[in-house]
């Protein structure tokens, strides 16, 4: 049995209020998952969000964050990669189950585990753009020798990001006719040089070989309608090539699959049964 067994329906908390948040009230109000109910938010700008969750029946209540852990057992971070630390922080130190979006905020949180480990909290990380996180798990156990990811992404999505900027590429001035590498070195790398848009390379990292061993290519596509995400695992125990191809998303910088990765990680700590390792 689980350690992490509140009282039902449990309590959802989230630490963002913006598209994703938004979405996953869309879904949690009407009762998506029987076990769980929406009951708090938070976010930057408070009177916004409690505009923005008039529209929900039942509303959250609209909180600081300092107060969201007390109306919560699970908070989700929805909020962005440079918010994350403060909101882990928060969480974790009040001794709460996280489960984290932005994982490109994780590497700015170094004490993210020893605070879990000191207070009784817990962190998941929700990767639905990622595949096969499950398996990568798995083979980590028996040992990986390699892991390489190799991503292609629409050119709208890096037009201003400062790394790509600051290496010549204008993309709006001057619009790709064919894939351009972007990037090429480790996941660590990657999620310095890309903070609020590479939590693909955090999650595989961190369900992997870690963020010096895995290494990422990064490519602006404009042939694609949403990002490719390529993976190829040599483990000891089994080799994995693995693929995801997301739909485009009214914002770029978030993949549709995101809310309905959120909703799987919740019913996977609160339903009777649940399906992957």
């Amino acid at each position: 049995m689980s350690a992490f067994s509140p009282p039902l329906p449990v309590r959802i908390g989230l630490a963002g209020f913006g598209n994703v948040g938004q979405d996953l009230a869309r879904r949690l109000c009407p009762g998506v998952i029987q076990e769980a109910r929406l009951a708090a938010a938070t976010a930057r700008n408070l009177d916004r969000a409690r505009a923005n969750a008039d529209q929900f029946k039942p509303a959250p209540e609209i909180v600081p964050l300092a107060e969201l852990p007390a109306l919560a057992d699970i908070v989700v971070e929805c909020a962005t990669a440079e918010s994350f630390p403060e909101i882990a922080r928060t969480v974790l130190t009040a001794g709460k189950y996280l489960i984290a979006v932005s994982a490109g905020g994780v590497p700015n949180c170094p004490e993210m585990i020893e605070l879990a480990r000191a207070h009784g909290g817990r962190v998941r990380i929700a990767s639905g753009a990622m595949p096969g996180l499950d398996i990568i798990r798995c083979a980590a156990e028996g040992g990986i020798r390699s892991v390489h990811l190799r991503s292609h992404i629409k050119p709208d999505s890096m037009t201003h990001e400062r790394y790509v900027l600051d290496r010549g590429h204008d993309f709006m001035a001057r619009p790709p006719t064919e894939p351009v590498k972007v990037f090429e070195g480790t996941a660590g790398e990657a999620a310095a040089a890309f903070p609020r848009h590479f939590n693909v390379a955090v999650s595989l990292s961190l369900a992997g070989v870690g963020f010096d061993r895995t290494t990422v290519e990064i490519w602006v596509d404009p042939a694609i309608g949403g990002a490719v995400h390529h993976v190829e695992v040599e483990g000891e125990d089994i080799a994995l090539t693995l693929e995801s191809r997301n739909r485009p998303s009214p914002n770029p910088r978030t993949s549709r699959i995101v809310a309905p990765s959120i909703i799987a990680a919740i019913r996977a700590l609160v339903a009777p049964v649940t399906v992957g390792s």
